[in-house]
């Protein structure tokens, strides 16, 4: 099959099976947890999910071009397959990089057809973005470790079955090390999920607790007390993920959306709305260019590594500058929440949240900085001693 034939047969299903993304309904409304699962299972019998994954578990088997190609027309629709974005994006890449071989076969082909739905458990209340501060334990029992501790900012544990939780194995060796991912499941005793309300008024967000949480030998990721090389592994997945994703034409605060908003006001002959439009235009373009030479070049095998940060950089800051530029435009109709534009709303409310998520945007530039221009290091003068030595604050 060629790419434009796939690409028929991506739009074909989208236009039988999806909404598509309609100008006079911005805000879309959310679909069920159990619509969403339909809609990826559909998804996998109609050969669209797992396009670049390998077929022994689950995926397709296909190129980047056939993934490109359906991103695009993708975008035109309003796809119901949030709660499967950070599975799909981020544990499962990390599963057939580092998984046992029993781990791809359990686990990779029920998050393709959305009988799994997967969270990534790493920030601390303590921690912010210094990862490797986690004091969340695993103590080794006879058969298998105890976990105890706390996760925060866990989006969509709410709803998850499994989780890739990273955990301190060992406290006397040094910070970076002495870490290990586990797979834990999230229906367990001794598993508590509490949500976190932000801005907007949605609980995205939550709180994870464990208590004696027992998970056997053989839900180890990679190897014990190496799991920083998995976690890093994980990051990067993650900015990858967020920085090059399938940009709907219904997100309120990109160019598609705000062309529609500022024609059904009268404003599209104004010089001034439009060198606006201009402008965003111009740099989601960038971003679309950008992600696509990502994606090419993973498939092609070339590392992405800190580049990643790059893209996630990019998507972090974009909804924060575009919505500097829409308060200009709309004014006071954005203080008085209008049916038409309540979802521009409460956009700009979540989008600095964004810039945090997946790793906050001073951390992306000095990874950028460090690793992509060679900058020199920060002193990093903690990572040599034992964990159980650093004075950490509570």
């Amino acid at each position: 099959m060629s790419t434009e034939e796939f690409r028929a047969k991506a739009l074909a299903w989208l236009q039988q099976n999806a909404k598509p993304f309609d100008e006079n309904e911005p805000g879309g409304g959310g679909a069920t947890l159990e619509e969403s699962k339909a809609f990826q299972k559909g998804l996998w019998e109609a050969g669209l999910a797992g396009i670049t994954w390998p077929k022994e578990y689950g995926g397709q088997g296909l190129g980047t071009a056939e993934q490109l190609a359906f991103n695009e027309v993708a975008a035109d629709f309003r796809l119901p397959v949030g709660p499967f974005v950070i599975g799909l994006g981020m544990p499962a890449p990390v599963l057939l990089e580092f998984g046992t071989e029993a781990q791809k076969k359990r686990h990779i082909e029920p998050m393709l057809k959305g009988d799994e739905i997967w969270s990534q458990l790493f920030s601390e209340p303590s921690g912010g973005s210094d990862v490797a501060s986690l004091q969340t334990s695993a103590t080794k029992v006879e058969d298998g470790w105890l976990i105890n501790g706390q996760k925060v900012w866990t989006s969509g544990a709410q709803y998850s079955d499994f989780g890739a939780v990273l955990v301190r194995t060992d406290p006397t060796r040094p910070k970076h090390q002495g870490i290990t991912m586990f797979i834990v499941d999230l229906h367990h005793p001794g598993v508590t999920v509490r949500p976190l309300v932000v801005a907007t008024g949605d609980a995205p967000f939550n709180e994870v607790f464990f208590d004696d949480v027992h998970v056997p030998d053989d839900a180890v990721i990679g190897e014990v007390n190496n799991g920083w090389a998995v976690a890093v592994a994980m990051l990067r997945y993650e900015r990858v993920t967020i920085g090059t994703g399938v940009r709907g034409r219904s997100n309120p605060l990109g160019y598609d959306a705000l062309v529609e908003l500022v024609r059904a006001r009268g404003l599209d002959s104004d010089p001034s709305v439009r060198r606006t439009l201009a402008q965003v235009y111009a740099r989601e373009s960038a971003m679309r260019t950008y992600a696509s030479v990502l994606h090419q070049e993973a498939k092609a095998g070339v590392p992405i590594g800190a580049r990643g940060s790059a893209a996630k950089l990019a998507g972090a800051t974009f909804p924060l500058w575009v919505s500097d530029l829409v308060q200009d435009i709309f004014a006071e109709e954005l203080a008085l929440q209008t049916p038409d534009t309540l979802p521009l709303t409460r956009a700009i409310l979540a989008a600095p949240g964004y810039a945090v998520a997946g790793g906050s945007n001073e951390i992306q530039r000095n990874i950028i900085a460090e690793r992509v221009l060679g900058l020199p290091k920060d002193a990093g003068v903690d990572k040599n001693i034992p964990f159980n030595q650093l004075k950490l604050s509570k």
